[in-house]
C-alpha cells in the first residue's frame, strides 16, 4: 500500500481509506447503504489491516451515531493500528444546539463521538459542512482548544466551497490556529468539479484531498449499462435523488472508454475509476466502502497498477465537462491560468 502525506501535515495516510457509511443500517437512508454489524465489521477491518488500508472515515450522523459505535467496537484491542477520521456540523437530533460548527456543538460532538469510538482522541476531525451562522473565530478557536486538549489531532473539512475553505484559512493563519489539512471532497470521473477551483486551492495551500464517493454515487460499479435496468440492489433505487446529478449519456460516454481500458488491462470498472483517481493532483487517499468481503477485494485491486498516459487521456477526454464562469473564461488564458491537470 502506497502512503502520501495528508497535505502539508506530517502524517501519511494509506492511499485507499475504508469508509464505514455501511456500518449500522439505522434508517433508510443508510440501511441502503448497508447494514453492516459488529462481527462483519470486525472481518472487513482485518482485510484492510492486511492489506495497509489503515485508515477508517465516519461522521456522528451516519445511522444516528451508530457507524461510529460500530466501528469502535470493531477496533477494539488494535486502536493503535488505526487512523480514525470522523465528521460533525450537520443536525444530530431535535436539540436546539446539536447543529453546526458553534464551540456548544462542536466539543459536546467530539466528546460523544469519542465516547462512541471508545478512543481518547480523534486522528483527523473535518466539519461535516459549511455552519455559515458560526463566525470562522469561533469554530476554529474551538478546534484550536480541542487540538490542545489532545482529543483531535488534525482537523479538515468538508463539502466547503473555495472561498469558505481560503477564508477559514486565512483566519487560521491571522490568529495562529491549526490549519486544516484535508478536504473530504466529492470527485470521480462523473464528477469533476473539485478541479475548477477546490483543486487549485488544495495545491496551493497544502489541503489534501479526502476523496468521498470515488464511484459516483454508485454509478461507476460496474453494474449499470446503457439500456440496462438498475441491478435489484443497487442504492440508486432508494437514495438518487440525494446523489449528484449525472445526464445519462454523459455516464455512457464515460463508462464506455472504461469499458475499452478494461479490455486492454483486465482491470474492473471500479478499479480503473479508482486508479484514475489516485493520479489526480492533491489526491491524499480515496475512501472506498463496501457491504461484503467480495466488494472490498475487488476495491482493493486499484492499487499495485497504473493506467499509463494514454489511458488517462481517454478517460480525460471522455469526462470533461465545460467548467462554469468564470473557470471557462479562465481556461482561455492558459497562459498565466495553467491547468492543475
Amino acid at each position: 500500500m502506497e502512503y502520501r502525506f495528508l497535505g502539508a501535515s506530517g502524517m501519511k495516510v494509506p492511499v485507499l481509506s475504508f469508509g464505514t457509511g455501511t456500518f449500522g443500517g439505522k434508517g433508510e437512508f443508510f440501511e441502503a447503504w448497508g447494514a453492516t454489524d459488529v462481527a462483519e465489521a470486525r472481518k472487513l477491518i482485518d482485510i484492510c489491516l492486511d492489506a495497509g488500508v489503515t485508515m477508517f472515515d465516519t461522521a456522528d450522523i451516519y445511522s444516528s451515531g451508530a457507524s461510529e459505535s460500530v466501528l469502535g467496537e470493531a477496533l477494539k484491542g488494535r486502536r493503535d493500528k488505526a487512523i480514525i477520521s470522523t465528521k460533525a456540523t450537520f443536525r444530530f437530533d431535535d436539540e436546539p444546539n446539536n447543529v453546526g460548527s458553534s464551540r456548544f456543538h462542536l466539543k459536546r460532538a467530539v466528546d460523544a463521538a469519542l465516547k462512541r469510538l471508545q478512543t481518547d482522541h480523534i486522528d483527523l476531525f473535518q466539519l461535516h459542512g459549511f455552519d455559515a451562522r458560526t463566525p470562522a473565530e469561533e469554530v476554529l478557536s474551538t478546534l484550536d482548544e480541542l487540538v490542545r486538549a489532545g482529543k483531535i489531532l488534525y482537523t479538515g473539512v468538508s463539502n466547503f466551497s473555495g472561498w469558505h475553505l481560503m477564508k477559514s484559512l486565512a483566519v487560521a493563519d491571522r490568529y495562529g490556529y491549526p490549519r486544516y489539512v484535508a478536504n473530504q471532497t466529492y470527485y470521480s470521473l462523473i464528477g469533476r468539479d473539485y478541479e475548477w477551483e477546490l483543486m487549485p486551492l488544495g495545491l496551493d495551500q497544502g489541503v489534501g484531498a479526502v476523496v468521498w464517493s470515488p464511484l459516483g454515487w454508485g454509478r461507476l460499479t460496474g453494474k449499470i449499462r446503457r439500456g440496462q435496468p438498475l441491478p435489484e440492489k443497487s442504492r440508486l433505487h432508494k437514495t438518487s435523488e440525494q446523489g449528484p446529478p449525472v445526464p445519462d449519456e454523459y455516464l455512457f460516454r464515460v463508462l464506455d472508454a472504461i469499458d475499452e481500458i478494461a479490455k486492454e488491462t483486465g482491470k474492473t470498472v471500479p478499479q480503473i475509476a479508482l486508479n484514475w483517481l489516485l493520479q489526480r493532483p492533491t489526491v491524499a487517499t480515496v475512501l472506498i466502502g463496501a457491504r461484503d468481503e467480495a466488494q472490498l477485494r475487488q476495491n482493493l485491486g486499484a492499487v499495485g497498477w497504473n493506467l499509463t498516459a494514454e489511458q488517462v487521456a481517454k478517460l480525460d477526454a471522455a469526462s470533461v465537462v465545460r467548467p462554469v464562469y468564470p473557470y471557462w473564461h479562465q481556461e482561455g488564458f492558459p497562459e498565466r491560468n495553467p491547468s492543475p491537470v
